[in-house]
């Protein structure tokens, strides 16, 4: 990455704020961020980096949150990487890593998350894309929240009046 292009992409983008939008990306539905992104997409040129490629990972958890490491088991996921030289001449790498075998959802990953850092189509893809998106997995979250809720059972304890 150029140093121009450094500078573009730092100025507004924060790591915790790319964290957020990959992360959106990632856990969104292939069909839903297709339906959002294809047409977006189209007008854009990327290069390989890294052509999708599934792969696995070591999954690692901490006995009680805190406690020591250990390996739970491999999971599946692609990955990919592109590179994009917009119009005014910065150039920018994005990144897709998607949990089990999903070249096109991780490839859409990427090109988002390129464009994303370009400070001129930053507002256009947050509105179009990533807050649809939050709003579709919020409405996920709430259905599985709901039905979770109607088998929920709530234990009253009777305690002796004292008074």
């Amino acid at each position: 990455m150029t140093d121009h292009a450094h500078q573009v992409a730092s100025t507004f983008v924060t790591p915790a704020r790319r964290a957020e939008w990959l992360r959106l990306l990632a856990q969104a539905e292939a069909c839903e961020l297709a339906h959002l992104a294809a047409p977006l997409l189209a007008d854009y040129r990327f290069d390989w980096l890294r052509r999708p490629e599934p792969g696995l990972v070591m999954v690692r958890a901490r006995i009680g949150n805190a406690g020591d490491r250990f390996n739970l088991g491999e999971a599946t996921i692609t990955r990919c990487a592109v590179r994009h030289q917009h119009s005014d001449g910065s150039v920018v790498a994005g990144v897709g890593h998607v949990l089990g075998v999903a070249e096109q959802h991780a490839e859409q990953v990427a090109q988002l998350d390129a464009l994303l850092q370009v400070e001129s189509l930053h507002a256009l893809l947050w509105h179009s894309v990533i807050e649809p998106l939050r709003a579709l997995a919020a409405q996920r979250q709430h259905d599985a929240q709901a039905r979770t809720e109607t088998s929920r059972v709530q234990f009253f304890t009777l305690q002796p009046d004292l008074a």
